[in-house]
């Protein structure tokens, strides 16, 4: 058995394995390491080897690690991947995680609608693949009015200047992932969702995690002339500063929801009146005084928004096996049952004061 492992910004981790034993009681009774990574000395790679034999097919990917760096020394240097590294890649050999190649994809384009019913969509979609009755998806949101998406443990009252908002006649709604709030206009923002089995990130931390999912997205970025790099937790930044914000939850029935908004070109004398936000905020935004727009995608780019989407998905496609489709009927209808029976509701939007 054979898995991989590519280590976001790192290497190639790659395990050959045989175990003896049934599926239960199960021991790991061969294993060899390779891949494109740095090791001193080399003989550690026995030690690693070694580590491994005798593990129960169970072992968890913090179990693998421990037993590694228990047998290796101290003067060992592991360059570009680590003891959990090869850890996901033992799981995945033995079934037990997932990579990209074992997912076929749904890859939806952006369809101008309310923008509640994509937060809503966000939450259908999660729920048919747990339920097996839908693969993983990458979709791209397009709205048609602006909206305030205010994260899940977010305060309504501290996020929103409900004058400014009034004013500018700006809906808020409540989506069910974590992190800050998302000013978006119509043309003013990209913003994708990713939905994913659990076994695609299985054994890595919700900080690893954030960057795997998004390793994609550096190589469609790098195509358009926009040198990225993520920093944790989760923003995506160039050499300019911030570019976007990562939300990510990780759901019942072992899916993992991941969306990401990146700013195309926000008009940040208007994004002051309607939310709360401070001037180390704004600075962490790419402007620091209003009459700026914050537009890092639009300038470093030089590219149309729709140009740059377009580039996004064929990125995708070019690595890995998708089907372009549109949302189905069906998808649409409980998206919009959602809006109505819970984004719309004050219970949900003001659920925490």
């Amino acid at each position: 058995m054979r898995g991989e492992y590519k280590v976001p910004g790192g290497k190639l981790v790659a395990v050959e394995i045989e175990t003896q034993g049934g599926e239960a009681e199960g021991r790991i009774s061969e294993a060899f390491v390779s891949g494109d990574f740095f090791l001193e000395p080399d003989e550690a790679l026995e030690d690693i080897n070694g580590a491994l034999l005798g593990l129960p097919v169970d072992s968890s990917v913090d179990d693998i690690a421990t037993a590694i760096r228990q047998r290796l020394s101290d003067d060992v240097s592991m360059i570009g991947f680590s003891p959990e590294a090869v850890g996901i890649a033992v799981r995945r050999a033995l079934g037990k995680a997932s990579s990209w190649e074992d997912h076929h994809f749904d890859l939806i384009g952006p369809v101008s609608m309310d923008p509640r019913m994509h937060v809503a969509l966000d939450e259908v979609l999660a729920r048919k693949v747990a339920r097996g009755e839908a693969g993983p998806s990458l979709r791209f949101w397009e709205w048609d009015s602006p909206l305030v998406v205010i994260g899940s443990f977010q305060s309504y009252k501290n996020e929103i200047d409900e004058e400014g908002r009034a004013k500018h006649d700006i809906d808020v709604v409540r989506r069910i992932t974590g992190g800050g709030a998302m000013f978006m206009e119509p043309g003013n923002c990209i913003t994708y969702s990713l939905v994913v089995p659990e076994s695609l990130v299985e054994g890595l931390s919700f900080e690893r995690a954030y960057a795997f999912l998004d390793d994609w997205v550096m190589g469609a970025l790098a195509e358009i002339g926009i040198k990225a790099r993520y920093v944790p937790l989760n923003d995506i930044a160039s050499e300019q500063g911030k570019i976007a914000g990562a939300a990510q939850r990780r759901l019942a029935g072992g899916v993992v929801l991941h969306h990401v908004t990146m700013a195309y070109d926000i008009d940040a004398d208007k994004m002051l009146e309607v939310l709360r936000i401070g001037k180390e905020k704004m600075s962490d935004k790419g402007t620091k005084s209003a009459n700026k727009r914050v537009d890092p995608m639009r300038t470093q780019s030089g590219l149309p928004r729709e140009e740059i989407i377009d580039g996004f998905m064929r990125h995708f496609e070019s690595r890995y096996a998708t089907t372009r489709r549109e949302y189905s009927a069906e998808e649409l209808a409980a998206a919009q049952e959602l809006v109505d029976g819970k984004f719309s509701t004050e219970e949900w939007t003001h659920r925490i004061p």
